[in-house]
C-alpha cells in the first residue's frame, strides 16, 4: 500500500473514533435511579390510581409515581393499554425508538471546526518536517535502492573507456568471490572516486560495476545530505552506511560529491556549517567499517580539485580512476551500443559518424542517435538512415536550421564569398584539418559554417596548427576585402577576429610561442593579496612587459591574416567557383569541395536535369555539374611545405 493510502485509512479510523466518542457523550444522559417493575403490578399500580406520568418508547414504559418514585417496565403490545392510563388521569407522553440517536449530519456539523483546526496544524507540522518526509524520518537516508527490476546494467552497456573498465574489474571479482582475496590478506579499496568531464559515463560505470557484481546499488547525490538544520546531513551519512551494512554485500554511489566534500575551511560559518559537519561524519564513517564488510563507495565528480585532501587519502577514496573523452576507436563502440536500440539502415557507419564526433562524450553520441531517431521517425521512415544521423550530428553540433529566416540576395552573396574565404584558405594552408562541410545556411546563431575535422584524435596542437587556424579564422574577412571592398565589409566577422585573437594570446601568455617573450608564462597578470585588512589587486607583469604581449599577439594574429590574403589572391577563382557553388547548392561536402579545388566538376545525378546557372553551372545527362576552369596546382604552397590534401 502506498503513503496515500496508509494516510487515508488512519484519517478514517480516526474520523469513526470521533464519531463513537461523540454517540458515547450525546447518548449518555444524566438520568434518576429507577426500579423495574412487572407489568402486572404495573397495572395494578395504574388502577390504584398511583402512577402520576408515563413514557412510551417502543416496548419499553418508563414512569413516575404520585410520590415521585421512578419506575419501568416492558409493556406488551397491549392495545387497552392507552385506554386504561387515560382512564385513571395518567400523563402519556409517546417518544419514537431513535430519538436519543444523534444523526451522522449533525456530529460532522458539530464536529467541523475542531477537525479542520487539527487537520491544519497537522499539515503545517508536515510541511516543517518535509525535508526528513516524515515526522521521525527527519535523518533517514534518501539513498535509492536500484535492483534488477529496475533494470539491470552490465560491462556490455558501457564502451569507449575499455582500461577503465580493467581498472574496476577487480572490484566486481571481489564483490563475486571475496574469500579469494582475503586469503591472502588484500584489501579491497574502501572507495574509488571516479574523475571525469560530465557526460562520460561515471553513473553508468558504477552501475555496471553493480550489475556485473550482482549486488545492490544504492545511489544519492551529495546534495541529498545538505539540509538547512545543522546534524541532519551527519544523521543521513550514518543511516545510509548502516542500510548498506544490512545490505552487504552492496555499492554505495555518491554522484556530485564535491557538493558535501569541498575543502574544510573555505565557508563562512567555520567548522560549524552543515556542510563541514557532514563531511566530518561521512570521514568518520568511511574510517569505521572495514572493506571486508562487503560496502564499496563509489563517488563521481567532475571537480577533484575543489575536494578535501583528508577524503582522498588511502584509507577512505583508496583509489582515484579518471574517465575521459572517448577516443574515435570508442566513439565507434559507443555509437554501437546506441545503435542496437534503434532500427538501422544498412548505409550506416558509425566509424564515420565516430571521425567526425572528436571531442563528444557518451552522453552526447547518445543524443545524436535519438535526434536521428527522432528526425527518420517525423519522416516517416521505417529505418533510420545516414542521412538522418550526419543531419542529427550537425543540429546537435551547429544547431537547428533557419531555413525560415529571410536574407536579402545582397547578404546571402556576402555570406557565400565569407564561408568560401574559409574554405580556399583550409584548403590550401598547410597544417590546416580537412573540410567536412560548408553551408550558408543559418544554423543557430551563425549565418553560415564551415566545418574542419581532424583525421584522427588530436592530444596535442602544433605551432603550424595555430597559425593555419588563425589564418582560417581571418579568411572570411580577407574575402569580404577582396570581393566587396574595404567600404563594405561586414560585422559577421566578429567571432572570427575573437577566436584568432584568444588563439594568439594563448601562444604568447601560455605556450611560450614567442620568440620575443620567450618559453615563459604570462597569463596571469594579476593576482589579489591582502595588505593589512584590505584586498588589493597586484600586475605580475610590468607595463613594458604588456605592451610587448599586445605586439606580439597582434603581430601574430596579422601575419595569420596575411597568409589568408596570400592564398585568396592567388586562387581568386577557387574562391568565385566556391562562393557560385554555395549560392547554388547551399551545402557542400567536402568531397565536393575537394573536386571543385582541383577544377573537377561537381555531379549529383539525384537531382533532375536544369538549365545552365549560375558561376559557369550547367545541366547534363549526369546532373548537376559545378566546375572551374583547369589550373596548375603550385607544387608548394605558402611557406615553403606542400599543401595538405582535401577530404
Amino acid at each position: 500500500m502506498n503513503n496515500f493510502g496508509k494516510n487515508l485509512a488512519l484519517w478514517v479510523i480516526i474520523g469513526l473514533l470521533l464519531m463513537a466518542l461523540v454517540n458515547l457523550f450525546q447518548g449518555s444522559q444524566p438520568r434518576s435511579p429507577q426500579t423495574t417493575v412487572a407489568y402486572s403490578d404495573f397495572l395494578a399500580d395504574v388502577e390504584a390510581q398511583r402512577v402520576a406520568e408515563v413514557t412510551i418508547q417502543g416496548d419499553v414504559v418508563t414512569g413516575r409515581y404520585t410520590d415521585g418514585r421512578v419506575f419501568q417496565t416492558y409493556a406488551p403490545r397491549d392495545p387497552r393499554l392507552i385506554d386504561r392510563l387515560e382512564s385513571r388521569g395518567v400523563r402519556i407522553d409517546v417518544r419514537p425508538v431513535d430519538d436519543n440517536v444523534p444523526s451522522l449530519l449533525s456530529v460532522l456539523v458539530s464536529w467541523f471546526p475542531m477537525l479542520l483546526l487539527i487537520g491544519v496544524w497537522i499539515f503545517f507540522m508536515r510541511q516543517m518536517q518535509s525535508g526528513g518526509g516524515r515526522a521521525m524520518g527527519f535523518g533517514k537516508s534518501r539513498a535509492r535502492l536500484l535492483t534488477e527490476k529496475h533494470g539491470r546494467v552490465t560491462f556490455d552497456d558501457v564502451a569507449g573507456i575499455d582500461e577503465v573498465k580493467e581498472e574496476v574489474q577487480e572490484i566486481v571479482e571481489f564483490l563475486k568471490n571475496p574469500q579469494r582475496y582475503q586469503q591472502l590478506g588484500a584489501r579491497i579499496p574502501k572507495g574509488v572516486l571516479l574523475v571525469g568531464p560530465p557526460g562520460t559515463g561515471k553513473t553508468l560505470l558504477a552501475r555496471a560495476i553493480a550489475g556485473e557484481a550482482n549486488v545492490p546499488f544504492f545511489t544519492i547525490s551529495g546534495s541529498d545530505f545538505v539540509e538547512m538544520f545543522v546534524g541532519v546531513g551527519a544523521a543521513r551519512v550514518r543511516d545510509m552506511f548502516e542500510q548498506a551494512k544490512k545490505h552487504a554485500p552492496c555499492i554505495v554511489f555518491i554522484d556530485e560529491i564535491d557538493a558535501v566534500g569541498r575543502h574544510r575551511g573555505a565557508g563562512l560559518g567555520g567548522g560549524n556549517d552543515e556542510r563541514e559537519q557532514t563531511l566530518n561524519q561521512l570521514l568518520v564513517e568511511m574510517d569505521g567499517f572495514e572493506s571486508n564488510e562487503g560496502v564499496i563507495l563509489i563517488a563521481a565528480t567532475n571537480r577533484p580539485d575543489v575536494l578535501d585532501p583528508a577524503l582522498l587519502r588511502p584509507g577512505r577514496f583508496d583509489r582515484q580512476i579518471v574517465v575521459p573523452f572517448p577516443d574515435v576507436a570508442g566513439r565507434e563502440k559507443i555509437l554501437q551500443v546506441h545503435m542496437r536500440k534503434i532500427r538501422v539502415a544498412p548505409d550506416v557507419d558509425p566509424k564515420v559518424l565516430a571521425r567526425g564526433t572528436p571531442g563528444f562524450s557518451g552522453a552526447d553520441l547518445a543524443n545524436i542517435v535519438n535526434e536521428a531517431a527522432l528526425l527518420a521517425a517525423r519522416k516517416g521512415k521505417r529505418l533510420v538512415t545516414m542521412a538522418e544521423f550526419e543531419e542529427a550530428k550537425d543540429k546537435v553540433m551547429m544547431g537547428i536550421e533557419r531555413r525560415s529566416m529571410v536574407m536579402s540576395e545582397e547578404e546571402r552573396r556576402l555570406t557565400a564569398y565569407h564561408e568560401a574565404g574559409h574554405a580556399v584558405v583550409a584548403y590550401f594552408m598547410p597544417g590546416s584539418d580537412p573540410i567536412h562541410k560548408a553551408t550558408i545556411v543559418p544554423r543557430g546563431r551563425a549565418l553560415g559554417m564551415v566545418m574542419r575535422l581532424p583525421e584522427g584524435d588530436r592530444l596535442s596542437v602544433s605551432r603550424m596548427k595555430l597559425e593555419a587556424d588563425i589564418a582560417v579564422a581571418m579568411g572570411g574577412r580577407v574575402a569580404e576585402e577582396l570581393i566587396f571592398g574595404r567600404e563594405k565589409v561586414t560585422a559577421g566577422a566578429a567571432s572570427d577576429i575573437q577566436q584568432a585573437t584568444k588563439i594568439a594570446r594563448h601562444m604568447v601568455t601560455e605556450w611560450g610561442m614567442s620568440d620575443e617573450l620567450g618559453p615563459v608564462g604570462y597569463a596571469e597578470n594579476t593576482q589579489e593579496i591582502f595588505l593589512g585588512a584590505q584586498l588589493t589587486q597586484i600586475k605580475n607583469v610590468s607595463e613594458d612587459t604588456a605592451r610587448k604581449i599586445d605586439r606580439e599577439i597582434r603581430r601574430i594574429v596579422e601575419e595569420g591574416y596575411g597568409r589568408a590574403r596570400a592564398i585568396l589572391e592567388e586562387h581568386r577563382d577557387r574562391l568565385h567557383a566556391l562562393a557560385e557553388a554555395l549560392l547554388e547548392y547551399e551545402t557542400l561536402t567536402g568531397e565536393e569541395i575537394d573536386r571543385l579545388m582541383k577544377g573537377e566538376p561537381i555531379v549529383r545525378p539525384e537531382e533532375p536535369q536544369k538549365p545552365a546557372g549560375p558561376g559557369g553551372a550547367a545541366a547534363t545527362a549526369e546532373g548537376r555539374r559545378t566546375s572551374v576552369p583547369p589550373t596548375t596546382r603550385p607544387a608548394e604552397g605558402p611557406g615553403g611545405m606542400a599543401p595538405q590534401p582535401g577530404v
